[in-house]
């Protein structure tokens, strides 16, 4: 590998919305993000089923048709 071409890759902390921080590797000084593995509700367990209907149970509901 050519030695001055290639960034510096260090550790770094990471900091979630949440609160959560994790250390990884990477070549920026810090790294923010909104979701992490602690608060995404995929990992969680805690994922919402919403039951929503198509666009012609939206109109029956809408003018309260049969």
């Amino acid at each position: 590998m050519k030695q001055s071409i290639h960034p510096n890759y260090k550790k770094v902390e990471v900091h979630c919305a949440c609160g959560n921080t994790f250390t990884t590797g990477s070549t920026k000084d810090e790294i923010r993000i909104e979701i992490c593995s602690e608060c995404h509700p995929f990992f969680t367990g805690t994922t919402k089923s919403v039951e929503r209907g198509g666009r012609a149970e939206k109109f029956k509901e809408k003018y309260n048709l049969k």
